[in-house]
């Protein structure tokens, strides 16, 4: 066989055991190893271990388990029920209420876990029983919760804005601060949508159409004050991780740590969970998912290093930059390859295997990497709500599994379109996502 044809039949086999449905870690690892074996030389085959170690030894991925114990902390905790309820009492008046409080909640969630099926989970849970009791659609429920999910990759902190950082080689606090103002803007762009369609589906029950008249609570000033207090140790949280984060007194993997710090001392004192028992659930889900995805970026990183010896990564950079695509052209044909990547594979697979392909292309192209990283993100969190992988409309159908998944899938549709309209407007707006790194850190 040619080295293209070699190249080829290995990305062909790794895409096939992903859409098998085998885990991602299994899928990128046997692949490897068994190109390995057939193709190189078997000296390198003592190599694997120490690719491994190498791969797994940087100090930045300290950070993925922190940032992974911080939101455990939070959602198996009464802390995610107290900032859900605090942020409706204050928002009830506006048109669906009930629904911008689920995505407040998710939009703070997310700014202390970086992580989006945690952020579903956990205020879905809580969420989607209310919303159901209220007159929200079953569509409409699981729909916004599932899209407020996916800020969670993009409101700092953010586990792909870590590895994307690893991968290309740039700034992670930089990153970090390019999704604030997008990731804003997006939570206002759902919030904006919710209360139409709650508004829209009001009027028409009254008109006595289909739909239901979402009925109307009422609390006192007095009950509103009397939230407030649940909302200081998440804000409290917040600013230690954001000063310390974007003061430039610590790493991103040193915030981690004073992060999860912080939450672990709160939940302690504010809600009693010190003992073993309280404890035990929070550090077993930290655990499971933080060994997932290491054992994924493992894998990655020997995927990786096949490919290189494969000449897969040099072959199609050379193949790219030599399409002499304009730079738009090339930034909507990458993107789309994103988009349909996400279909089938979850944010972490996408970027260890597709950003060190086209990282040369953008960069030869006058693409800002920092600009890619947040609007890679940004479209991957379009395949974390559609079908087939859609990992978020599991998580909501676990949660409320009496909401069918067609009834589901038309209910983040609309955030769908959010999403991919919002990603015209970074690509024409450049500055949404540049300014603030740059007015806090310089060019």
């Amino acid at each position: 066989m040619t080295p293209h044809e070699i190249a080829i039949l290995f990305v062909a086999c790794a895409l096939i055991l992903l859409l098998s449905g085998m885990p991602v870690a299994f899928a990128l690892g046997g692949v490897s190893v068994a190109f390995m074996l057939g193709f190189m030389p078997a000296a390198n085959i003592s190599d694997v271990a120490e690719t491994l170690y190498h791969g797994m030894s940087d100090f930045t991925l300290l950070a993925i388990p922190l940032f992974l114990l911080m939101g455990d902390a939070i959602g198996k905790t009464r802390a995610a029920t107290d900032l859900y309820e605090s942020a409706y009492r204050w928002l009830y008046r506006l048109p669906g209420g009930l629904g911008i409080a689920n995505i407040i909640g998710c939009s703070i969630f997310a700014a202390m876990c970086g992580s989006s099926t945690a952020t579903a989970a956990a205020i879905g849970a809580m969420g989607i029983p209310e919303m159901r009791k209220r007159g929200y659609s079953g569509g409409l429920a699981g729909g916004l919760v599932a899209a407020g999910g996916t800020l969670g990759i993009l409101i700092p902190p953010s586990i792909t804005f870590i590895l994307y950082g690893i991968v290309a080689e740039q700034s992670i606090g930089r990153l970090f601060i390019a999704g604030v103002v997008p990731g804003v803007l997006l939570a206002l762009l759902f919030a904006i949508w919710v209360g139409y369609k709650a508004q829209r589906d009001g009027r028409h029950a009254a008109a006595g159409s289909a739909g239901v008249l979402i009925p109307q609570e009422s609390f006192t000033l007095r009950e509103r004050v009397e939230s407030l207090p649940r909302l200081l140790p998440f804000l409290v949280i917040i600013v230690i991780v954001m000063v310390t984060l974007y003061g430039g007194f610590a790493t991103p993997s040193e915030v981690a740590g004073v992060g999860a710090l912080a939450t672990l001392v709160m939940v302690a004192i504010v809600y009693r969970c010190w003992r073993w028992s309280d404890i035990k659930p929070i550090l077993l889900g930290t655990a499971a998912e933080s060994c997932m995805l290491m054992m994924i970026i493992a894998m990655s990183v020997l995927f990786t290093y096949v490919m290189s010896y494969l000449h897969v990564t040099q072959d199609a950079t050379q193949w790219l930059v030599g399409l002499q695509m304009s730079k738009w052209q090339y930034l909507f044909w990458i993107d789309l390859l994103i988009v349909l990547l996400g279909f089938f594979l979850p944010p972490v697979a996408i970027i260890l295997m597709v950003t060190p392909v086209i990282l040369p292309g953008l960069l030869a192209n006058g693409i800002d990497p920092i600009w890619f990283g947040v609007n890679m993100t940004i479209l991957m969190e379009t395949g974390l709500i559609h079908p087939p992988v859609g990992l978020n409309l599991f998580v909501i159908q676990g949660i409320a599994p009496d909401i069918r998944l067609k009834e589901l899938v038309l209910g983040v549709m609309p955030f769908i379109v959010i999403i991919l309209l919002f990603v015209v407007l970074v690509s024409v707006f450049p500055q949404i996502v540049l300014w603030l790194p740059n007015a806090s850190l310089g060019r």
